[in-house]
């Protein structure tokens, strides 16, 4: 794509923005940036963007365009229904999101990951797994740099892997990722969207182009299908990729790959490994040779990361859940007894949705933040639920409770605002207080 005398709109001020915007300048192309945001609050926003030769209008101003431009790039934490949005729609030729416009300038092939769950310790395995095998690849898109960031730097790559969201696949139009990756499906973000429908059509955008010469990696679903696709599930036994007995099994050729002698932990990481190995077959890369790589691989903070281990007792962290799905992940994925940290701000979510589930794998609960007494009343009739005052002294309570053998799962299944500024000083704080009692 030629944008040289083009003009363009970008629509944000985060760091999407900020790189699509010195992506187009680079090109050649005359750039304005517009975010209706509060003006003083993108004040430092302003300052980076005037350091790149680029005008950032803030506030009401920016509904106005003011001028007809070529592109309008819209950043993913913009709804293109929102009158930012709409004005844009209307002033520009075209509305795209960053990864479409990326893209276009771009003609290094692309593994592209999305789902509801699972999506960064996935993208981060096969980019690690890649670079072990001696190819030149980068991670980015929702994690790590933004897309426009790593065409801008024009690095020589053999592949760049993607995290994307649905709202980055909101306003793809004509990306079509060499591999595609489907982790799995829950309700989330139901604040952005009006239905379950809506949301779910939103990632399925990334197959929109899929052909015959592209991958689709997908988890095991009736009526999920493709002309070239391999399936995986750590649960289901029709899946093109299982497991059995700690092992990751290939059903078609007999193929094992012994999981528990890698640093991951959880049958929900073992299907990201299923991920990875099936982009290693299509890209001809032996399982011998990724071995080393994926072994060796540690899951991204606050995903289901081990951190600690006292009296034979496992301790792992997986601050990042904060919805259902993630701890049902988490849990389902737990092969051994489980004593389970829970809990955080209330947000409306049903607890009692997993009953039988934590009755099946949950030995003893114990509570925290503001849903505590609510999940302590929802699964009172299937395990034994203490309620505590804070991550600290749910550690305590955990250990006292386990025993050798068992795992110590923090995942609390909900937002972590009622007592922290994010998920990773949650996590931080649970590392800090397994730390401390493996050091008294």
């Amino acid at each position: 794509m030629d944008l040289s005398g083009k003009s363009i709109a970008v629509l944000g001020a985060g760091g999407s923005g900020l790189a699509a915007a010195s992506l187009a300048l680079h090109c050649g192309a005359s750039v304005a940036a517009f975010d209706s945001g509060d003006p003083e609050k993108l004040l430092p926003a302003v300052e980076k963007f005037g350091a790149k030769g680029v005008t950032l209008i803030c506030g009401e101003a920016a509904l106005a365009p003011g001028e007809a431009f070529d592109f309008a790039v819209i950043s993913p934490g913009i709804d293109a229904g929102t009158p930012i949005g709409k004005a844009f729609a209307a002033a520009a030729n075209e509305l795209i999101g960053e990864i479409e416009f990326a893209n276009r300038l771009s003609d290094v092939p692309v593994v592209a990951i999305t789902g509801t769950n699972g999506k960064t310790t996935t993208t981060s395995l096969i980019d690690h797994m890649l670079r072990g095998a001696g190819l030149k690849s980068v991670a980015a898109g929702n994690i790590g740099k933004a897309y426009s960031e790593i065409v801008l730097e024009a690095a020589p790559l053999d592949w760049v892997v993607l995290e994307v969201s649905s709202f980055q696949l909101e306003t793809v139009v004509n990306f079509a990722p060499r591999v595609a990756v489907w982790m799995n499906f829950a309700p989330d973000h139901m604040d952005r969207y009006k239905t379950l429908g809506d949301y779910r059509a939103a990632k399925l955008r990334l197959f929109e182009r899929v052909n015959d010469t592209t991958l689709v990696v997908s988890k095991f679903e009736e009526g999920f299908e493709f002309p070239l696709q391999s399936t995986f599930s750590a649960f289901a036994t029709g899946a093109d990729l299982g497991f059995e007995d700690g092992k990751i099994v290939d059903r078609a050729s007999g193929r094992t790959f012994d999981f528990h002698s890698g640093n991951l932990h959880g049958k929900h990481n073992a299907e990201n490994v299923m991920v990875a190995l099936a982009v290693a077959d299509h890209l001809g890369l032996s399982w011998d040779l990724v071995t080393e790589s994926i072994q060796e691989f540690k899951a991204p903070s606050h995903r289901c990361e081990k951190v600690g281990m006292i009296d034979g007792v496992t301790f792992i962290n997986d601050s990042k859940s904060t919805n259902l799905h993630s701890l049902e992940s988490a849990l389902a994925g737990e092969e051994k007894p489980v004593i389970l940290i829970v809990g955080g701000k209330e947000k409306g979510l049903d607890f009692s949705s997993l009953t039988e589930l934590v009755s099946a794998r949950v030995r003893e609960a114990v509570c925290i933040g503001e849903i505590a007494d609510k999940i302590s009343n929802d699964w009172s009739a299937v395990t034994t639920c203490t309620t505590v005052s804070d991550v600290d002294e749910a550690v305590g309570k955990a250990l006292a409770l386990a025993e050798s053998g068992e795992v110590v799962l923090f995942s609390p299944g909900t937002s972590s605002f009622d007592m922290f500024r994010g998920y990773e000083e949650r996590g931080n704080v649970f590392r800090k207080a397994v730390a401390d009692r493996m050091n008294a």
